[in-house]
């Protein structure tokens, strides 16, 4: 695993609006304290998602970028991209890993974070289809897109973008995590951002409980102790 000093930006794919904030807002608002730079990728708008519905897709793919955007400031975060792909349609393709090499070129993270692309048998809420494409895809964009010149060569060609080669992908919504980070001084940040998507949340009774007591979990399971909440990550290297 790198060290702290060793990470200098981070780029973050993800399927939907939300996902980066359930997965890793608190690692985020942690990383961006110490002066990381981090950037969020999100391959769809979240025009599906929801229980909105006096929205069309149009009407609800514009707000979710704009809690979206609202969210990620919570934890300190003003570099977003979307790629603008159709929610709940999202596969494995040449054209989509193209689209995240293009911004793994343009960023040049260190690690990367994305969604785990094998179904989790244990919660089901993390293997949405969308999440599970855009993480297969993101890993290989990172291997062997990213850092193979001969990748996609227009990218080179055409736009500047020299090869980069990430040194680590840390996976959300997997079933075997290896790494827990303490996001306890952070739980405010993140609930914050979490409830800036109030399409989505706004409903469920319960929210910030529900939230405290899942990370929680993760706390227990890391062996942080009682009074804390942790995110959890399967960490990839890749050299």
């Amino acid at each position: 695993m790198l060290a702290e000093n060793e990470i200098k930006r981070v780029l973050v794919v993800t399927a939907h609006p939300d996902d980066a904030d359930f997965g890793a807002a608190g690692t985020v608002a942690l990383l961006g304290d110490r002066g990381v730079e981090v950037t969020y990728l999100l391959v769809t708008d979240g025009d599906a998602g929801g229980n909105e519905r006096t929205l069309d897709n149009t009407g609800m793919a514009e707000l979710r970028r704009t809690e979206q955007t609202a969210a990620a400031k919570a934890v300190g975060v003003t570099d977003l991209r979307f790629l603008g792909h159709s929610d709940g349609t999202v596969v494995p393709s040449l054209a989509l890993r193209k689209d995240i090499t293009r911004v793994i070129r343009q960023v040049r993270p260190d690690v990367v974070i994305t969604h785990h692309p094998e179904r989790n048998y244990q919660h089901i809420a993390p293997s949405h289809p969308d999440h599970r494409a855009v993480g297969g895809s993101t890993l290989d964009a990172v291997y062997p897109d990213a850092r193979n010149p001969y990748a996609f060569p227009e990218l080179l060609l055409e736009e500047g973008l020299e090869a980069w080669k990430v040194r680590e992908v840390w996976l959300t919504g997997g079933s075997t995590p290896n790494h827990w980070t303490d996001i306890t001084e952070v739980i405010d940040r993140k609930l914050a951002a979490l409830q800036s998507h109030v399409s989505q949340v706004a409903h469920v009774e319960g929210f910030a409980d529900f939230v405290k007591s899942r990370f929680a979990q993760w706390a227990d399971q890391a062996g942080f102790g009682e009074g804390h909440y942790a995110e959890a990550f399967q960490i990839v290297p890749t050299a």
